[in-house]
């Protein structure tokens, strides 16, 4: 794991993302101490795009509007 100075981390930060971003792993110290780890995010919390889109068509499907319409809702707003 590479060591960054704090100031170099602030300058750099950008940079440091998009390696991060890679895999790569950073100590952040300040005066030589370590402070703080920049690590990449947890894959886990990533969300399956497509499987919300199939789940907001699913809802979708057994809502209605009573009769009423898109347009006449929209018409209604604007009053």
């Amino acid at each position: 794991m590479v060591s960054v100075g704090a100031y170099e981390a602030k300058t750099h930060l950008s940079d440091l993302l998009d390696r991060v971003a890679n895999g790569e792993q950073f100590t952040i110290t300040r005066h030589g101490v370590p402070i703080a780890r920049l690590v990449p995010a947890d894959d886990r919390s990533k969300v399956d795009v497509q499987a919300s889109i199939q789940a907001i068509r699913e809802l979708r499907k057994g809502n209605k509007l009573g009769g009423l319409k898109i347009r006449d809702l929209i018409e209604e707003g604007r009053r």
